[in-house]
């Protein structure tokens, strides 16, 4: 395999000499992209956020889950189609860029490298949360500036390194899970009985108010931090370019999210909801650490506190990876910096990764020392992230409408098509127009609605200094000459 610095034969074209195109390594294998798309689906927003979830919606929690997952998977079939409809697509950054221009390509990337910053300051916020299991009296920056460098030192090195490393992390909360699942099962056929006197039963999903105890709008609650712990799906996208032999690791990776849906999200909600009354969880603690703790199993308490934390801990180290990816398209693309589009002897984009590490420890440290709880601090930044990544997917499927029209011939020629093509992309917008609705119906989340329209201020106005640099439009049809490279699918409609 090529060292990713040196050029694949294409060049960039401009003042002086032609500069050779660094490109990224192919060095993640199938079983680091099977891996890599469970931790991205397992996070956060499922170990600590869902005990504000299960607070709101009560037990019909398992419903929100369920629906979120439904919509999403077709969200990543229609990336999957688009993905290996050109391999010359590096990210779904391309094909939105390709398909609907690039302002949209410039909307797109920046708005998912700051979707990534967002939701690893909130990563950052949950550790600090998890220490304090162990640790209360601990300083709130300690635990951030030691996972910064440990998440850095990862990043820095060769990609395959990476994946070993969220290999391992995604293998925790894959063993945790499936104990926490087997545990729960254990319980319930024993009829066990807790030290308060709580007992473990099916009954308990609908004994106290019912199944939908908290109404229509506790339901509708539960959507906004129950989005969130989605987030991260898309990664076998953005890795796909790192990936060997991704017409065969991407349909395996994206295939089996309905069962890690079910398995990782239901199957485990479904155990701590039949073990521990729902009214039991805190809002601020996870219920995946309250289950074993009500139960009397304190030592067990203490070893799914470290998963949690480690789970945490992988959703930022793979923020940090996406975000360094991300920024170095935007740099290749002339929509960021050129310093961000270069590679260390290790074929990563060392500046734009160091970038993301720096700005998480400088926007995490002055949020926590800010006032209020953990999980207050939690729940506003999710809020921005979700609506972040919620623009992202929908633009994935607006893509998707676009290609079907623009090139029907690839469409009928894939492989791999989006089962129920354009009425379900339809679905599926409607579906975020409507989670987007429920952010309004929340006072932690609200703020973060009102605020959002900023953020495409401020790129509206970075994309007008962009497009006036010399040479952007150049770059541009370079990269087009890049994405539709002879031999490849894309000219069958050209």
């Amino acid at each position: 395999m090529a060292v990713a610095a040196k050029s694949d034969g294409r060049t960039h074209e401009g003042v002086g000499a032609a500069q050779p195109v660094p490109r990224l390594h192919r060095g993640l294998a199938s079983r680091h992209l099977q891996l890599i798309a469970i931790g991205g689906a397992i996070g956060t927003g499922l170990f600590m956020g869902s005990g504000r979830t299960i607070s709101l919606a009560g037990p019909a929690v398992l419903l929100v889950y369920a629906i979120i997952g439904f919509f999403l998977f077709f969200v990543l079939r229609a990336m999957g189609e688009l993905l290996l409809s050109n391999l010359n697509y590096k990210s779904f950054v391309d094909f939105t860029a390709d398909l609907l221009g690039p302002a949209a390509g410039f909307f797109v990337g920046w708005s998912y490298w700051f979707a990534w910053v967002v939701t690893g300051i909130a990563e950052m916020v949950a550790i600090t949360g998890y220490t304090k299991f162990w640790w209360p009296d601990l300083p709130a920056w300690a635990p951030v500036a030691l996972m910064v460098a440990l998440i850095l030192v990862f990043n820095l090195s060769e990609v395959r390194n990476f994946g070993e490393i969220e290999f391992w992390f995604a293998l925790i909360k894959v063993v945790a899970i499936g104990c926490l699942i087997a545990v729960g099962a254990v319980l319930v056929a024993t009829d066990f009985v807790s030290p308060q006197g709580q007992r473990a039963t099916i009954e308990n999903l609908w004994n106290d108010g019912g199944f939908f105890a908290t109404g229509p709008m506790g339901v509708v609650g539960g959507f906004q931090i129950a989005f969130f712990a989605f987030v991260g799906v898309e990664l076998v996208g953005t890795a796909a370019a790192e990936t060997a032999n991704p017409r065969h690791t991407l349909p395996r990776a994206i295939n089996a999210v309905p069962l890690r849906v079910a398995v990782f999200y239901i199957a485990a909600l479904l155990a701590m909801l039949t073990v521990v009354p729902w009214r039991q969880f805190s809002v601020g603690e996870s219920p995946f650490v309250r289950m074993f703790a009500l139960a009397g199993l304190g030592a067990a308490a203490s070893v799914v506190n470290f998963v949690v934390i480690t789970s945490a801990a992988s959703a930022a180290n793979s923020g940090v990876f996406s975000t360094g990816r991300m920024l170095f398209g935007l740099a290749d693309e002339g929509s960021a910096p050129a310093r961000f589009g270069r590679l260390n002897r290790s074929g990563v984009p060392a500046r734009a990764i160091s970038l993301t590490a720096v700005l998480l420890l400088l926007s995490s440290v002055p949020l926590l020392y800010a006032g209020g709880s953990v999980i207050d601090a939690f729940t506003r930044i999710t809020a921005i992230a979700s609506l972040l990544f919620m623009f992202v997917w929908a633009m994935i499927v607006v893509s998707y409408l676009v290609y079907r029209h623009r090139y029907p011939r690839r469409h009928a020629d894939s492989a791999y098509r989006m089962p129920a093509g354009e009425p379900m992309c339809w679905a599926v917008l409607v579906f975020f127009a409507f989670v987007a609705w429920t952010l309004s119906t929340q006072a932690e989340t609200v703020v973060a609605l009102a605020c959002f329209p900023l953020w495409f201020a401020v790129l509206a106005v970075g994309w007008l200094i962009v497009r006036r640099r010399p040479g952007h439009a150049l770059r541009y049809r370079q990269f087009q000459a890049e994405i539709s490279g002879p031999g490849d699918a894309s000219s069958w409609d050209r």
